[in-house]
């Protein structure tokens, strides 16, 4: 037994968690743009992870984004016959991905294996706007307000506070260690995405625009069980709550930033409410900590050392994303918001 008290599967956890926080946010993709059609709307999507659909077969390999061809972007452009430019990126932030330039360091694959020489620099994602785009979405934010970091501590917390119910509630809320840390975020989010929508508007001034939310991860924590790591791995069931509710939080942020911008919010919550991370079978619409891939072919990922130490049988490290359902769900709900628009 370690100083912790744990058995040697936990302590390996424990491990591979403090090493997890390096890449956590890292899994969105940035993709380029197709050849323009001049007699069709032209679409731009903007975004992370959850918007590129990560780790959802078959994804782009060239550049380190992973972004899916079953993603939003990609299924409504081809139901509603846009011309699309999808520079969608896993790891993407509001600052370092949308408005600038997204750094070689932040990109992070799948393929999560880097080729030689790494991955290269990323140009911002506002940069394909133009007067004569039609359509933009944009689903940004959960990097920058540091959800990956945040659901790193939760599993760390876990294992090394087995005795509190709620270690990382208790680490971010009123009087804890990461509640200063936490609202700062808050705070420079705000600002960082008033200023986005204001560039969004002027590079692309005729376009609608569309924010898309977060879907839900876990809206409630039954069918919850401590330890499965194809759901939340070591984070308490204490915990799920308060996650959930970060999660609102931050859709809330979103939402007002639309409305004052003259966008569409686009709720990807709602529908997705009895479909998180601890639903069962076809009802989960979201990838857990480590879990097996889902889309179309047998693209794989092969995992890094990380990944292989990580507990779990999973096919891939997919640290929370929407799987192929979860895609399908976000296609449905923003092709209703932009032919509402």
């Amino acid at each position: 037994m370690s100083r912790y008290g744990m058995p040697a599967l936990s302590r390996l956890a424990v491990a591979a968690v403090a090493s997890l926080a390096v890449v956590a946010s890292a899994f969105a993709p940035a993709s380029g743009a197709p050849a323009r059609t001049a007699d069709r709307p032209e679409y731009v999507a903007l975004g992370d992870s959850y918007s590129a659909g990560v780790f959802v077969r078959p994804w782009e390999a060239h550049d380190g984004c992973g972004r899916s061809g079953r993603n939003y972007p990609h299924q409504v452009a081809g139901q509603l016959g846009f011309a699309l430019t999808d520079v969608t990126c896993g790891a993407a932030e509001v600052v370092d991905g949308v408005l600038g330039p997204q750094p070689a360091s932040k990109v992070h694959g799948p393929p999560t294996i880097p080729p030689p020489g790494g991955w290269s620099d990323l140009p911002a994602q506002v940069e394909a706007l133009s007067p004569d785009t039609d359509y933009v979405t944009v689903g940004i934010g959960g990097n920058s307000l540091g959800f990956g970091t945040i659901v790193t501590k939760c599993l760390e917390l876990g294992i090394t506070k087995p005795l509190q119910p709620k270690p990382c509630t208790d680490h971010y809320s009123e009087g804890g260690p990461g509640e200063d840390w936490l609202e700062g975020r808050f705070t420079q989010l705000d600002t960082d995405f008033a200023h986005m929508m204001t560039v969004i508007h002027r590079r692309a001034p005729h376009a609608r625009v569309a924010v898309v939310g977060y879907p839900a991860i876990v809206p409630d924590n039954s069918g919850c069980t401590f330890g499965h790591w194809n759901q939340l791995g070591s984070v308490k069931k204490g915990d799920m709550p308060w996650l959930d509710g970060l999660e609102l939080r931050l859709n809330a942020l979103l939402e007002k930033h639309a409305a004052y911008h003259g966008a569409s919010y686009v709720d990807t919550y709602g529908p997705s409410a009895t479909h998180g991370v601890c639903a069962s079978g076809d009802a989960k619409w979201m990838y857990g900590i480590k879990d097996n891939l889902t889309g179309d072919g047998n693209q794989t990922d092969p995992p890094t050392e990380l990944c292989q130490s990580f507990p779990g049988t999973g096919e891939a490290c997919t640290f929370v994303h929407p799987n192929a359902r979860g895609l399908d769900n976000q296609t449905r709900q923003v092709t209703r918001a932009l032919m509402a628009s």
